[in-house]
């Protein structure tokens, strides 16, 4: 990875951050994206001192606008090489919200940012260059209504991250048909991870969360290990269109290879953010 430039949207803690910090050690420069100020210094401060010799850059934004997408897509892809873009950024909402473009708040973060800055940033890619979507298992179950898209019917926090699960995979196998030649773009479950996911969701899925997690989750460093695989190693080279778990291929469900889904899912996610 050395003088190769990686950006990672949510990067200040959990797998995020491991992976900025081994990919900067490896000799990489990270550029990430932060909501919080005092948490992107602290990234800051660990990624230079894994790689003191790059320039490191932080860029603050609410991934949940599409506007603030736009914006930071644009700032991005002023970046002058792109090796690879790994989308992470996530959240878990136990009551329905609606976004001031009146989207459902996990559909917005968790599917919706993840193709607007991938979208502004392709131009930008050049064959060898890698696309990373951090996925879920959880999408296991899930299946898309597409006349509700915004789950106005029956929210439920923990079914609507499922679904949102679900988009990644799905907007992961139609971004490998439209990439442009010789870049890849692979999504992955990183596995049940002890990190701050989930603690701010609210209700009774944040007592779960809470729950579970000393229980049966693995560390972050456990689970950033297929992210890394996917953003460096040379056996991850050429393949594309493919869902990972522990650093291996494997099936996501038959809902999540149905390509006529994913293509709907593409175009009615360029009708909402207006991009083509």
């Amino acid at each position: 990875m050395q003088g190769k430039t990686v950006i990672i949207t949510g990067a200040t803690s959990g797998i995020g951050e491991v992976a900025a910090i081994r990919l900067a050690q490896q000799g990489a420069r990270i550029v990430f994206t932060a909501r919080d100020q005092a948490r992107a210094n602290a990234t800051l401060a660990k990624l230079k001192q894994a790689n003191p010799g790059a320039d490191h850059a932080a860029h603050m934004a609410d991934l949940s606008t599409l506007a603030e997408m736009k914006r930071i897509g644009a700032e991005l892809a002023r970046e002058p090489q792109i090796d690879v873009l790994v989308n992470n950024a996530g959240a878990l909402f136990n009551k329905r919200q609606e976004t001031v473009d009146g989207l459902e708040m996990t559909f917005a973060v968790n599917h919706m940012a993840y193709f607007v800055i991938t979208n502004l940033l392709l131009p930008k890619l050049k064959a060898g260059a890698r696309i990373v979507t951090t996925a879920s298992n959880a999408h296991r179950g899930a299946k898309l209504n597409f006349d509700d898209l915004q789950n106005r019917k029956g929210y439920g926090g923990f079914p609507v991250y499922s679904k949102s699960k679900l988009c990644n995979i799905l907007f992961n196998r139609e971004l490998a048909r439209r990439a442009p030649a010789g870049v890849t773009a692979n999504s992955l479950h990183p596995g049940f991870v002890a990190t701050r996911f989930g603690d701010q969701s609210g209700g009774i899925m944040q007592r779960i969360v809470r729950v579970a997690k000393p229980v049966g989750a693995i560390s972050p460093e456990e689970g950033a290990k297929t992210i890394i695989y996917l953003a460096a190693s040379p056996e991850a080279a050429g393949v594309t269109g493919e869902y990972f778990y522990q650093c291996k291929i494997t099936a996501p469900t038959k809902e999540a290879q149905n390509d006529a889904d994913a293509k709907r899912l593409w175009e009615i996610s360029e009708q909402i953010a207006g991009l083509t």
